[in-house]
């Protein structure tokens, strides 16, 4: 009887052993696997940051371009400038971005792409202007980032989806919310984002 007890005891403790190893390996596993997907989203909201700030970057040239023809809709232009300051003060650390972090800065780009495009409308009434060289390779130039931007934002939220189904996936999420892995928000397709941008030619 005492031996009997005493090899339970010792299977048990095996068994004990088992599941701590096996457990280990598990939590270990996974929180590299979380921490491996994170850093992918990661490097995806940087490359939207880039080309984001890319546009940003085309206005100064844009600026001085449209400020060339005296007669050009002052107001126009200041709304651009205005919406491109806004664009650029507001910076997401993607380590802990919120929904609300994520709207706050669609609206702001929304905000700077609607000024564009009102300005490039009227753009058309000024001939010479829209034939400038300056301005087609800013055409040129806005076309091609804003067709990046679209493309680096679903890269970005095919990243973010791989991210979140790992965390929130049984039994994942217990680890995760032990490790303080938390969910990351997504891009939301505005109206028309479907769309090509409206970029008027000569």
């Amino acid at each position: 009887m005492r031996n009997r007890g005493c090899m339970s005891a010792g299977t048990i403790g095996i068994a004990l052993v088992v599941i701590g190893v096996v457990l280990f390996f598990w939590g270990k596993n996974g929180y590299n696997s979380f921490v491996t997907k994170e850093q992918t989203v990661n490097t995806k909201w940087s490359n939207v940051e880039t080309v984001y700030q890319k546009r940003a970057n085309l206005i100064p040239n844009l600026e001085r371009t449209v400020k060339s023809y005296a007669q050009f809709e002052q107001e126009t232009l200041t709304k651009v400038i205005e919406a491109r300051s806004k664009a650029t003060s507001i910076t997401v650390d993607p380590t802990n971005m919120t929904e609300a972090d994520m709207a706050r800065f669609q609206a702001a780009q929304g905000e700077l792409s609607g000024a564009l495009s009102r300005l490039m409308a009227v753009v058309e009434q000024y001939p010479n202007l829209k034939a400038d060289q300056q301005y087609t390779n800013f055409q040129r130039e806005y076309t091609a980032i804003e067709n990046s931007i679209r493309s680096e934002t679903v890269y970005y939220n095919e990243a973010a989806q791989d991210y979140n189904t790992s965390i929130k996936t049984f039994p994942n999420n217990i680890l995760a919310n032990f490790t303080n892995f938390k969910e990351k928000p997504y891009f939301k397709a505005a109206a028309g984002a479907e769309r090509a941008p409206e970029v008027f030619t000569n």
